[in-house]
């Protein structure tokens, strides 16, 4: 790689880590596995950052794939941090956004990785159904599938006063017949 490649690369990182450490988060549901899943990506990008052309929809594509790979990790493989035996201290937030998003969080966390990870491109990161498909290598009808039943089962988590979008509007009623 030559220094303007070089250069080029660092910017990329620079400009998209926070917001790749997020995604992989909001996928995952642990702030370990997602730095490892950003780490991952952004080394296996460097060795091909010359042939790719859209760094950044390959770049939350693998980062999306890695963190959804290192849950399914037999539990003996993973590392253990030492964190996880000290309790962490609860600050409450009185803020009623930041009550609703851990809320919604919590509820995310209780859908299968797939679907959490469709709703997380689609709404959190805004791709379209097409983009959202491409970056997890699956059908438009899938992504449509798992956007529907992801929505339907946030809503029985968190009530009717949840501010979730719509969904797929009439891709939602027929997929919903047959769920």
């Amino acid at each position: 790689m030559n220094s303007d490649e070089e250069t080029n690369y660092r910017s990329f990182v620079d400009a998209q880590a926070h917001s790749l450490r997020r995604l992989a988060y909001l996928t995952c549901g642990d702030w370990q596995l997602a730095e490892d899943a950003v780490f991952t990506a952004l080394a296996k990008l460097y060795t091909r950052w010359r042939r790719v052309d859209r760094p950044e929809s390959y770049t939350r594509s693998m980062v999306v794939r890695a963190a959804i790979d290192e849950g399914r990790r037999p539990w003996w493989r993973r590392e253990q941090p030492a964190g996880h035996g000290i309790p962490e201290r609860a600050v409450p937030d009185r803020t009623h956004e930041v009550d609703e998003r851990l809320r919604i969080h919590a509820a995310l966390g209780q859908l299968p990785r797939r679907r959490r990870a469709v709703l997380v491109l689609r709404y959190f990161e805004g791709l379209t159904v097409q983009e959202t498909a491409e970056a997890l290598d699956c059908p438009e009808a899938t992504v449509k599938s798992h956007t529907t039943r992801g929505l339907r089962t946030l809503r029985e988590l968190l009530g009717a006063d949840a501010d979730l979008p719509a969904g797929e509007s009439d891709e939602e009623a027929r997929y919903a017949r047959y769920a």
